[in-house]
């Protein structure tokens, strides 16, 4: 089985590309320098490296990285210095899903293709009612004017909602909200819910990428968790450690 997965190289794209190659799957990574990976990984006889701009591959370049896959990743993200806050692309969530997303549409493959993007708890999933205090919704409007990314994010997960939907024979989906992003070493336990449980302005929570790859990688590899999540914008939480100790 192969997965193409773009934003491969970042803080949890490669964490998920070696969970993938840990499960035996085949990945294709599209990356601007392979100099992200480490040394063993680069050289894993079950990954292919392509050194582009996602944005620059031209449709039928697309097409090709997507064939023959039976989902696509997304770990893309907008770098947080000012070029990467402010500079071009400034769609670059958005634009690559979009093209991924078509590609998948061009191929012939008899399955519907897996796509699962990334992204972040600030963005809500206006296909349910999900609450926001009055103060977290002008946070978040001043967000979405100062803050390129946070846009991107929203454009994103849209376009999947509404483009793709619920019903669409060639793309199923999944957009994965993490919160407060933090740096493990492994992998622990960690706790989804269809809708945001606390506010990600007030008082987020953590989630660690390394958890967050362990999950986009069960719901690429494991028909389980893929159906109980497809069409959804989970989202993910670390177990509090006070919590695993009350419980232990």
């Amino acid at each position: 089985m192969k997965v193409l997965v773009v934003g491969a190289t970042g803080a949890t794209g490669r964490l998920l590309v070696h969970q993938l190659l840990d499960l035996g799957w085949h990945v294709r990574a599209i990356v601007r320098s392979p100099d992200g990976f480490a040394k063993s990984v680069r050289e894993h006889p079950n990954l292919s490296i392509t050194q582009a701009n996602v944005l620059d591959l031209t449709d039928q370049e697309m097409l090709e990285h997507v064939r023959d896959c039976s989902a696509i990743a997304s770990c893309l993200g907008h770098n947080l210095n000012f070029k990467g806050l402010f500079g071009h692309p400034r769609r670059l969530v958005t634009d690559a899903t979009r093209r991924l997303c078509d590609a998948a549409r061009a191929d012939s493959s008899e399955e519907p293709l897996k796509f699962v993007l990334m992204n972040s708890t600030g963005v809500r999933n206006r296909d349910l009612d999900e609450p926001i205090s009055l103060a977290q919704r002008c946070v978040i409007g001043l967000l979405r004017i100062c803050l390129p990314p946070h846009a991107d994010n929203e454009n994103a997960a849209d376009f999947l909602r509404t483009n793709i939907g619920q019903d669409d024979t060639a793309v199923e989906w999944v957009a994965v909200r993490p919160d407060g992003l933090i740096n493990e070493d492994e992998v622990s336990e960690y706790e989804l819910y269809p809708s945001p449980t606390r506010s990600a302005i007030f008082n987020a929570g953590k989630t660690s990428r390394i958890n967050v790859g362990h999950f986009m990688a069960d719901l690429i590899t494991k028909p389980e968790a893929w159906q109980q999540w497809k069409g959804q914008m989970p989202v993910i939480y670390n177990v509090a450690k006070q919590d695993l100790r009350s419980n232990g």
